[in-house]
């Protein structure tokens, strides 16, 4: 067994230096590959001799431990259904996410018809016979307004989505600031590139102490529940890295965190995705296989690997399919292209 305290801060040397002298001492091989592996902040793992506690610690050797090396990859039920007329049921997203052979799945709230308790215990049981996390819900509202009944409104919605995780084993959900509702349609605010104008007579400026203050009365609730809330860049406040880092950072809770998605900075895409993932709790991958549906993007996923383990994030990384192929070819294809990205 190993502690923090197993080795102390006056004995922390440099990787380089700790290499250099345990060469000298003719320590070699695979021990070598473990400690001195490039392009890794893995951490030497010191343990208790279990024979002589005063003994000198083991250092596992991470490349034949067996430990996971890479991010394990969802599905959003979203990748199956882009808010099309006809009902794709969620545990019809399942059982395709396990034949695909996903590690997890992500479900769309609004995309569930039904979410009794009976429900979601099965939801629940199809997930572990099938050997998939439920790792995400995503979520809808808006706290982006100057009517506080409708702001009150939304955070007794979210709290519904919150209770909905928890009884679902999920442990966090994706959360948005809302809109300003000025566009005539998503489909006109795509076209704007996601620029959409404040009610008349406010400003941008008017909207963060709204969202904030929504979110402090939210975070004890989810931590109550045991449910940490995502809040992605996804337009209105969250359209860019500056406004999703000043409401996570004024709220300031271990409960409120970050959703970063690949595909909604429309420019500077990787410079402003890089900002979040210091506080990201869970990743959402765009594909666009047979062209998007409102616009794609050719997002190059080494470069988006490389932003994740340079920043050490060990999370989830959920694909939303967001293009016009039959998701029956797509969603695998873009499971293959993340899998051979995120594997290291």
């Amino acid at each position: 067994m190993y502690t923090k305290n197993t080795i102390k801060k006056s004995d922390k040397i440099s990787r380089r230096n700790f290499c250099t002298n345990i060469t000298a001492a003719g320590i070699t091989g695979g021990l070598m590959v473990g400690l001195c592996r490039s392009n890794s902040d893995a951490n030497c793992l010191a343990e208790e001799s279990t024979t002589n506690a005063n003994s000198n610690c083991k250092i596992v050797d991470q490349q034949k431990s067996g430990a996971r090396k890479g991010n394990l990859i969802g599905v959003s039920t979203y990748s199956f259904w882009h808010f099309n007329k006809e009902e794709v049921p969620i545990d019809n997203c399942i059982d395709r996410a396990a034949d695909f052979g996903f590690d997890a799945v992500e479900i769309l709230e609004v995309q569930m018809t039904k979410k009794d308790s009976k429900t979601i215990a099965n939801l629940k049981r199809q997930a572990l016979s099938r050997g998939l996390f439920l790792c995400s819900l995503s979520t809808h509202q808006t706290f982006l307004t100057p009517d506080k009944k409708i702001r009150d409104e939304n955070i007794d919605k979210t709290k519904r989505s919150i209770e909905l995780a928890h009884n679902l084993g999920i442990p966090t959900i994706r959360v948005n600031t809302g809109r300003w509702g000025t566009s005539k349609n998503f489909d006109e605010l795509m076209k704007n590139r996601g620029v959409e104008p404040p009610l008349a007579g406010y400003k941008d400026e008017d909207g963060f102490p709204w969202v904030i203050e929504s979110f402090r009365e939210l975070v004890s609730f989810a931590g109550d529940a045991g449910v940490v809330m995502g809040l992605e860049n996804h337009w209105g406040l969250g359209s860019t890295p500056e406004g999703v880092l000043r409401i996570v950072d004024a709220v300031d809770s271990d409960w409120l965190k970050i959703t970063a998605d690949t595909g909604n900075f429309l420019e500077d895409y990787y410079q402003k995705f890089e900002k979040l993932i210091p506080k990201a709790i869970l990743v959402q991958a765009k594909t666009y296989y047979g062209g998007g549906k409102w616009y794609s993007l050719d997002i190059d996923y080494e470069k988006i690997a490389n932003i994740l383990r340079k920043h050490n994030y060990k999370g989830f990384v959920s694909l939303e399919f967001e293009g016009e192929e039959d998701p029956n070819k797509a969603v695998p294809k873009s499971l293959n292209l993340l899998r051979s990205k995120f594997t290291f």
